[in-house]
């Protein structure tokens, strides 16, 4: 299964830079981290579940980096960015090395599965 993206070929070409370039140095940084860390959360202040989260993974003692982009009332935009580039629809956005895996219940069920100890019991893949 394949997600749907609109191609650039269905973009005027005078709308092209716009839409590559939409918060891309939020992108950027959020890529850097993944790279970098193994588990990366990606919230926003005030949001509940970004905080399950979060408490899930101190629970297991996993160690996570962990990115904030506004409220619910600000930085929308750059949430928007990084839910276009990623596809993801909510916060958090959770990665586990170089992989989004989802959300919280996504991220529980790796916990009480035991997947995610055990991926993070590997060695990390080298950055392709």
């Amino acid at each position: 299964m394949s997600r749907h993206i609109l191609d650039e070929q269905h973009l005027h070409p005078a709308i092209r830079p716009t839409v590559a370039g939409h918060h891309l140095d939020t992108v950027e940084a959020v890529q850097a981290a993944i790279l970098e860390h193994r588990v990366v959360v990606i919230g926003m202040k005030g949001n509940p579940v970004v905080t399950k989260a979060r408490n899930a993974l101190q629970a297991q003692n996993v160690d996570y980096t962990y990115l904030e982009y506004g409220s619910y009332i600000s930085q929308w935009r750059r949430r928007n960015a990084l839910k276009m580039w990623s596809g993801w629809p909510t916060f958090p956005m959770i990665f586990v090395d170089g992989v989004l895996v989802g959300g919280y219940r996504d991220l529980q069920a790796l916990i009480d599965s035991s997947e995610l100890k055990k991926a993070l019991d590997t060695q990390r893949r080298p950055a392709s």
